[in-house]
C-alpha cells in the first residue's frame, strides 16, 4: 500500500475553456513539479487527448488516468474515470452519439486542440464540447459502471454545474459513494449539511490553467503491490466505486 498525492480533475487544450498551453506534456510536467503522483485528464465530453496524456505521464514517472467531465442533460458535471484507455474511448463514442451537434466557434468559445505527447497539434475538434448532452445523471452513472469505471458528481461545492447547485440535494438514485469538492475548506460544512460522512470525498482542482493544478496535499492510499501503473489505476477505480474512506 502506498499513498498517492492526486489531482483527478484537469482539462487539456481540447476543452475550449482551457488554455492552449494545457497540453498533456505541460500538464504532466507541472503535476510532477507540484509533487503529484496520480493525475486524471477530464476534458469536457471527450477523451480525445487521453492517449497523449498517458504517454506524457509515463515519461515523467507518474500515473495518468483517462477520464472525462461529462455534462448531463440536467447540466450537472460528472467526473468519469477509467482504468484503461480503451474503455474510456468506448465511453467517448457512447457520449458522442448522445451529444448535441453544435459547431464550435473558436473566436468565442476557444480552441479545441488534439495534440500528441510531444505537444504537436494533430487537429481540432469541430463540434463544441461544452454543451449538455442527452444523457441523464442516472444513464451516465449506469453506463460508466457497466464499463467498469467510476462516476461521481464534480465540484458539488460550486453553484455552476454542481449537482447540489442544480438539483438542491442528492437524488434518491443513484447513490454516489464518492463526491468531489473543489475546495477542501468546504469539507466540514458539506459533510455536516449534506450527511457525507459515509462517502469518499475527493478534492481536485478542475484546472484550466497550468497554475491551477493542485499542489501535493490530498492523497489516497492504494494497493499497488506488485507495482504497475495499471494496478494503481484499477485500485483507484475500485476505491472510487466503493467509496471507502481514505
Amino acid at each position: 500500500m502506498s499513498r498517492y498525492c492526486y489531482d483527478l480533475h484537469m482539462h487539456s487544450c481540447l476543452s475550449p475553456c482551457a488554455d492552449d498551453d494545457m497540453t498533456p506534456a505541460n500538464m504532466a510536467g507541472m503535476a510532477t513539479l507540484n509533487g503529484l503522483q496520480l493525475v486524471a485528464l477530464t476534458d469536457h465530453n471527450s477523451c480525445g487527448n487521453c492517449a497523449a496524456f498517458l504517454q506524457a505521464c509515463k515519461s515523467y514517472g507518474i500515473v495518468g488516468v483517462p477520464g472525462m467531465e461529462l455534462t448531463t442533460s440536467e447540466e450537472v458535471h460528472m467526473v468519469c474515470l477509467f482504468a484503461e484507455l480503451e474503455t474510456a474511448l468506448t465511453f467517448q463514442e457512447y457520449v458522442r452519439a448522445n451529444r448535441r451537434p453544435i459547431k464550435n466557434k473558436p473566436e468565442i468559445f476557444g480552441n479545441q486542440l488534439y495534440v500528441d505527447a510531444e505537444d504537436n497539434v494533430l487537429g481540432e475538434e469541430p463540434s463544441l464540447l461544452i454543451p449538455a448532452g442527452f444523457l441523464s445523471i442516472e444513464q451516465a452513472y449506469q453506463k460508466v459502471t457497466e464499463l467498469g469505471g467510476a462516476c461521481y458528481p464534480a465540484h458539488i461545492d460550486r453553484p455552476s454545474n454542481g449537482l447540489l447547485g442544480i438539483l438542491g440535494s442528492f437524488p434518491p438514485s443513484p447513490f454516489f459513494p464518492t463526491v468531489e469538492l473543489n475546495s477542501a475548506e468546504n469539507r466540514e460544512a458539506y459533510v455536516r449539511d449534506y450527511a457525507l460522512s459515509d462517502r469518499l470525498i475527493i478534492t481536485s482542482s478542475d484546472a484550466h490553467h497550468l497554475w491551477d493544478i493542485q499542489m501535493a496535499g490530498p492523497s489516497l492510499e492504494l494497493d499497488d503491490e506488485p507495482y504497475s501503473s495499471a494496478r494503481v489505476r484499477q485500485a483507484l477505480i475500485d476505491l472510487l466505486r466503493g467509496g471507502m474512506k481514505a
